[in-house]
């Protein structure tokens, strides 16, 4: 049984909460862009909204820092920090936890390079590895290499095959940092239960992967989302009805609906309302919404997690996608606009 995100060896669960917002399944996005410049082109656009769950499995390049040890260590005497990205050692890329280990055991207690990356900018830094309790020679440092979890599809577009999923990017559960992508892959997903949504806890959608096989591969995690290519199948083939991107200037405060997977393999169409719409958001806060919908608020309490991703719909136009849920009242999140998720897309 599988949840949103955490890490790929573990139970997942949600991600890191930001002020009043949970991101659903994730973390921050780059700022929009206006109509003038992107309405035109996008507003011409036909994607097929889907609104499925999907599990998503992400592998990162390097190793992610998420915790320090306690006391005195290796790592903290060479000023490593949470955070930061380890991609190689000694020389030698790094590409997982357990290759990471046996680099340290090849090197013994003998001085060796860091190389990383923090905040986008390279260093060295130089570590004295030590024998743990186990007697194996470590740093100090929690590291991850990969990410699993259960979100939500935005767009199929038929033309080439690529899809959009989340509406923002996929981050650490520990640090909060967006992923640095390697590879992944999206797999068949079914919602096998719902954690109901409350005042001051986010509820989640639980799923079951099908491990397979893969329905296509990521390409890219982007704050305003991930992106991929889908493999022709069963699934692509139930995808239909295309809509027109509609372009910022077209969304309108009022009634909207959304396109969600909460229950087995059902995709349904629930009533929501824009309430605002917000110029020069970031985080994946173009749109405030509300969910207005009976059917969908007893299901889920209104907006949880593994929902972001879901399609904003309005006056026959594709709007946007789910992103966010207010933690002190579940039936109001917040959405990205298509325009901004999809100029991520193409720069990705």
């Amino acid at each position: 049984m599988y949840g949103p995100f955490q890490k790929a060896n573990g139970v997942l669960r949600g991600g890191a909460a930001l002020l009043l917002a949970l991101l659903l399944c994730t973390a921050p996005f780059g700022a929009g862009v206006t109509a003038s410049a992107a309405g035109s082109e996008s507003s011409a656009r036909m994607l097929v909204p889907v609104g499925h769950t999907i599990g998503i499995k992400l592998f990162a390049r390097g190793v992610l820092v998420v915790k320090l040890s306690d006391g005195g260590t290796p790592a903290k005497d060479c000023g490593l920090q949470t955070g930061d990205v380890i991609v190689k050692c000694g020389g030698v890329s790094v590409t997982s936890t357990e290759q990471f280990q046996t680099l340290l055991q090849e090197n013994g207690g003998d001085a060796t390079d860091l190389q990383i990356r923090r905040g986008g900018e390279s260093m060295t830094l130089e570590v004295e590895p030590r024998p743990n309790d186990q007697g194996q020679y470590a740093i100090g440092a929690w590291i991850r290499d990969s990410m699993a979890g259960i979100g939500t599809m935005t767009y199929y577009d038929p033309a080439t095959g690529a899809f959009g999923a989340l509406g923002h990017g996929i981050t650490d559960v520990d640090t909060a940092q967006l992923m640095p992508f390697s590879s992944g892959s999206i797999l068949p997903s079914t919602v096998k239960a719902v954690k109901k949504g409350a005042s001051g806890a986010a509820g989640e959608l639980r799923g079951d992967f099908d491990l397979t096989r893969d329905l296509g591969t990521l390409s890219a995690n982007t704050a305003s989302g991930v992106f991929g290519t889908v493999e022709e199948s069963d699934f692509t083939e139930s995808l239909t009805g295309a809509l027109p991107v509609a372009a910022a200037s077209e969304v309108q405060t009022g009634p909207a609906v959304i396109l969600s997977n909460v229950e087995g393999d059902h995709v349904a169409e629930y009533d929501v309302e824009i309430l605002q719409i917000v110029e020069g958001s970031a985080d994946g806060r173009d749109l405030v919404i509300s969910v207005t919908d009976p059917e969908l608020i007893a299901a889920t309490g209104g907006i949880v997690q593994g929902m972001s991703g879901s399609p904003i719909l309005q006056n026959g136009k594709f709007v946007g996608a789910v992103t966010h849920v207010l933690l002190n009242d579940p039936t109001k999140g917040y959405g990205i606009l298509m325009e901004t998720m999809l100029k991520a897309g193409q720069a990705a």
